[in-house]
C-alpha cells in the first residue's frame, strides 16, 4: 500500500474566494458598445445628411422643358351637323311570280346587271297557249258572222238583232285572247327596271306559288342615305341642303349628295326627325344596308379661335391647354412658364378644336409635350415645328 505524503496534495481550501474576472472580458464589452455607439451615430449623421441633400435637390428648379407650341387662330370654320344612319336604294324588290306554276327555263344569271322587261324566268303555260289558240279560232269565225251579218242587215234581209248578236260573239272571243295572253304574260317574269340581281332561289322545275320570291332586284345607281337629328336641331335643316356620307368600307373618302326629304312628324318617343338624302353611286361601290355617318353642311359661322387637337387635354375635370406666359426671373431674364388653363371647347373640325371660350386669337399653347408639365413649370420651345395636321383628318 502506498501512502501519499502531504506536501503532494494540491487545491484550494473550502473556504477561499474565486478570484476577480478577467480583465478582457470587460475590454470585449467596452470596445462592443463603443461600435454600438459609432453605428447607431452614423446612421443618426447619415439620415439627416440625406435629408438635408435631398432638400438642396428639391429646392432647385428642374431644368426647362423643351416643348412644341403652336398658336391660337382666329378662323370660320365649317358648320356641320353630324348624325349616323344608313343606306337604302331607291329601287330595290324582291322579284316574285304573279302566278303558280312549273319553272321551264331560268334565263337569268345570278349577280349579272339587266335591263328592264328583260325575262328572267319561265313557267310552263301550255294550257294557256292552247286557250290562247281556241280564242282566236273563236274570234275569227265570229268576225265571219259579225261581216255577214253586218252585209245581211244592210240589204234589209236580216234583223239587227243578228248583227249585235254577233257583236257580242266577236267580243267575248277578243276578251278570251285578251285574258289569256295576260296569264301568259305572267308566266314569263321580267325585270321591273334596270338593276343588279342577286342570289338565284329558284331551280328548273321547281313549283312556285303566288309570292315566291326568285331573286332579288336592286338599282345601285341612286341611293338613299337615311339618318335621323334630334328635335333641337331639326330647325337648321331644309331640303336642298348638302350632306357628306362617310362608310367604314371606304375610310377616308366621302360622298355627297343632297337633302330630298325631311319627315314632317317628330318622333314621341326619341324627340327625334327622320331626313332622307339621295346621292348618286356613279362606281356602284355604296350598297343598301351600309352604316354610314352622314355631316350636313350649315351655313358658316362668325370666326371662331382654334387650335390643334393635340393641345387640347380632355379629362372628366374639364377641357384644358397649357398656356405660354412670360416671367420675369430675379437675375432680370425673361423666362417662358406653361400655366394651366381650362378652356370650353366645340366642335373638333379636320385636325384643330373649337375654342368657344378660355383663348384668345394670338395665344401660344403647347401642342407637343403636356404629358411632362406641371402647372407654372418653366419652359423652352423646340426648334422643330409641331407636327403637321394629317392629310386625311378624321372628318367629324
Amino acid at each position: 500500500m502506498n501512502i501519499i505524503n502531504e506536501a503532494t496534495i494540491s487545491g484550494r481550501a473550502i473556504a477561499a474566494k474565486p478570484p476577480a474576472r478577467p480583465v478582457r472580458m470587460i475590454r470585449w464589452f467596452i470596445i462592443v458598445g463603443l461600435a454600438l455607439s459609432l453605428l447607431v451615430g452614423g446612421l443618426v449623421w447619415f439620415n439627416g445628411f440625406r435629408g438635408e441633400m435631398i432638400k438642396q435637390i428639391l429646392s432647385k428648379p428642374p431644368p426647362p422643358a423643351t416643348v412644341a407650341v403652336a398658336e391660337a387662330k382666329s378662323e370660320v370654320i365649317p358648320n356641320l351637323l353630324i348624325a349616323v344612319g344608313d343606306l337604302a336604294a331607291v329601287h330595290q324588290v324582291n322579284v316574285t311570280s304573279d302566278v303558280s306554276g312549273r319553272v321551264t327555263d331560268i334565263m337569268f344569271t345570278a349577280g349579272s346587271s339587266v335591263k328592264a322587261g328583260s325575262p328572267l324566268v319561265q313557267l310552263f303555260d301550255g294550257p294557256e297557249q292552247g286557250d290562247l289558240a281556241s280564242f282566236k279560232a273563236q274570234a275569227t269565225v265570229a268576225q265571219l258572222s259579225l261581216d255577214r251579218a253586218k252585209q245581211l242587215a244592210a240589204r234589209q234581209f236580216g234583223p239587227q238583232a243578228t248583227v249585235d248578236q254577233a257583236q257580242a260573239a266577236y267580243d267575248q272571243a277578243n276578251a278570251g285572247i285578251a285574258k289569256t295572253e295576260a296569264i301568259i304574260s305572267q308566266k314569263l317574269v321580267r325585270a321591273p327596271f334596270d338593276g343588279e340581281l342577286g342570289v338565284r332561289h329558284v331551280e328548273v322545275g321547281q313549283f312556285l306559288t303566288a309570292g315566291t320570291q326568285i331573286v332579288t332586284l336592286t338599282d345601285l345607281s341612286t341611293l338613299y342615305a337615311n339618318f335621323t337629328v334630334t328635335e333641337k336641331d331639326s330647325g337648321h335643316l331644309k331640303v336642298g341642303q348638302t350632306v357628306r356620307v362617310a362608310v367604314d368600307a371606304y375610310p377616308g373618302r366621302t360622298f355627297e349628295g343632297k337633302i330630298t326629304a325631311i319627315e314632317p312628324q317628330i318622333a314621341t318617343d326619341t324627340r327625334n326627325i327622320r331626313v332622307q338624302a339621295t346621292l348618286d353611286n356613279p362606281d356602284r361601290i355604296l350598297k343598301p344596308g351600309m352604316f354610314t355617318t352622314t355631316t350636313v353642311m350649315l351655313p358658316d359661322k362668325p370666326a371662331v379661335v382654334t387650335v390643334p387637337e393635340t393641345a387640347v387635354d380632355y379629362t372628366l375635370y374639364g377641357d384644358s391647354v397649357f398656356l405660354i406666359t412670360e416671367k420675369k426671373e430675379d437675375d432680370g431674364k425673361t423666362g417662358l412658364t406653361a400655366v394651366r388653363t381650362f378652356v370650353r371647347t366645340g366642335n373638333r373640325i379636320n385636325g384643330r378644336a373649337e375654342i368657344l371660350s378660355g383663348l384668345k386669337a394670338g395665344d401660344r399653347v403647347v401642342a407637343v409635350g403636356q404629358l411632362k408639365l406641371q402647372s407654372g413649370a418653366a419652359v423652352v420651345i423646340s426648334a422643330d415645328a409641331p407636327p403637321p395636321i394629317p392629310a386625311n383628318p378624321p372628318r367629324y
